[in-house]
């Protein structure tokens, strides 16, 4: 017989405020995610995921709403910036809504296809879309590396609890 966990107090419906809630207690690393378009987008990511080394491919979601998916919808590639722990304003901006994300505070530069690439960041990759997954009201990219560097320094930056914080010894 198998040990069951402690449901109390136990809430049976996935409501969309206790699937946010469940979720805030899982810490993920922060990443942005660029393309580049008439002007360039970006946004905050939580959810970057390795998921092959051969091809090497990597994913992330993003919602429909996001005043960067008209971009993402039709980009042929993508930058993936991992932040440091150092980067905790830029992961802000990126994440937050009407922001001038690619202003005169935000150091970038245009990298290979012409992607945004930001500057001092942990390590980067460009990727070369190859799927966009319906999911709900988001899409899944599939992408896959194409470029990158992992040159970076300093520790992650992470989210956990609904704001940024970094790695403890």
């Amino acid at each position: 017989m198998t040990a069951t966990p402690d449901l109390a107090p136990a809430q049976t419906v996935a409501t969309p405020e206790l699937f946010r809630s469940v979720f805030r207690r899982h810490a993920a690393g922060v990443a942005v995610v660029t393309a580049a378009g008439e002007r360039p987008v970006g946004f905050t990511a939580t959810s970057l995921t390795s998921v092959a080394a051969e091809p090497p491919l990597i994913s992330f979601g993003i919602g429909t709403s996001s005043s960067s998916w008209p971009v993402l919808s039709g980009a042929a590639y993508v930058g993936v910036h991992i932040l440091g722990e150092h980067q905790q304003e830029l992961a802000a901006t990126f994440a937050r809504s009407g922001a001038d994300r690619f202003g005169p505070s935000t150091d970038w530069s245009s990298g290979p296809e012409g992607v945004p690439l930001l500057a001092d960041v942990s390590a980067w990759l460009v990727c070369r879309v190859v799927s966009r997954v319906p999911a709900g009201d988001h899409r899944i990219v599939i992408a896959e590396a194409v470029a990158g560097s992992p040159s970076g320094a300093g520790r992650p930056l992470v989210y956990h609890q609904g704001r940024f914080t970094a790695l403890r010894d």
